[in-house]
């Protein structure tokens, strides 16, 4: 979170926000242009009253195959159970550093133990588990191995995150960012050959991530989100609807459509389609993180 931000947050009002009924909506006018999977991201989502329900809803659309959750993972010992039940099938959880003292540094106010004890809940309870780290030279540049350790001991499988120049470049140092290949040159260099995993890159529900394997050991894989240095944008499938209904066809890029303004405005479903296509066909060829920075913060478009 940048500093300006911390010391004078504004929430937006409740009224601002997507209704469960309008999410329904808009999602099943998604599901009937072929999306077939909802992640539910942030800010943090496992704050959001009546998310357990939320899920439930998100999953009983008709044509809507699979909902995940990015989530920093505080709240995952209480919530993963209920969540399964209510058709959740995975979470990517931010894990930055295994040192307590520089994750609570790094995240402002976060618990290391609670989170990993959120993982371990996780797996319990039968989630799918993907950790994810913004890889920075003087943070944990030393700690890429045995964070990949940690993630496979408890069944979840590593990522790794370029990092990027959110909030108009306030939290961006280019020094500071490692390169997919730098974080692949240090994973190689204590735990052996790295192979390429094409394969887990295809189909409709890909993400950004490319994934690697151990030459010696193929089950243990590891991802890498290569924003900036090998970027995926002639492939990315992606939008993103923020919590007040604006859709965003880029993460680089601030321009986005109110859809909850069309539907507050009585747009049919038809109306809500065009729209959708006009944001899809729009989409841009690629990000310009480096050059022009997005205003807009992680913390409200989500991971």
């Amino acid at each position: 979170m940048p500093e300006s931000l911390a010391g004078d947050l504004q929430f937006e009002p409740r009224s601002a926000l997507l209704s469960f009924e309008e999410l329904e909506r808009v999602i099943a006018v998604f599901a009937r242009l072929g999306v077939r999977k909802i992640r539910l991201t942030g800010g943090e989502p496992t704050i959001r009253k009546g998310i357990v329900d939320l899920v439930e809803r998100i999953g009983a659309v008709p044509g809507i195959a699979q909902v995940v959750m990015t989530t920093n993972g505080h709240l995952l010992s209480e919530l993963a159970s209920p969540l399964v039940a209510a058709g959740l099938a995975g979470v990517n959880v931010s894990l930055d550093t295994l040192d307590a003292a520089t994750f609570h540094r790094v995240t402002g106010r976060g618990d290391l133990a609670r989170v990993l004890a959120g993982i371990d809940a996780a797996r319990a309870a039968g989630l799918s588990v993907k950790t994810n780290a913004v890889a920075l030279a003087g943070v944990n540049e030393g700690e890429l191995v045995a964070l990949c350790e940690a993630a496979w001991s408890r069944g979840a499988t590593p990522r790794f995150i370029e990092h990027m120049p959110m909030s108009d470049g306030a939290l961006y140092d280019s020094a500071r960012g490692l390169t997919s290949l730098a974080i692949r040159h240090a994973l190689e260099r204590e735990l052996g050959e790295l192979v390429a995993r094409p394969t887990l890159a295809a189909g409709p529900d890909a993400g950004p991530a490319r994934y690697w394997s151990l030459a010696s050991d193929p089950s243990r894989e590891v991802g890498i989100i290569s924003a900036m240095s090998d970027h995926f944008c002639d492939d990315c499938n992606r939008l993103r609807l923020t919590a007040t209904g604006a859709l965003h066809a880029c993460l680089g890029h601030d321009d986005a459509l109110n859809l909850r303004d069309l539907v507050r405005a009585g747009a049919s479903d038809d109306d809500l389609v065009r729209a959708i296509a006009g944001v899809v066909t729009g989409k841009r060829a690629g990000h310009t993180f480096a050059d022009a920075p997005p205003a807009k913060h992680m913390i409200g478009i989500g991971g």
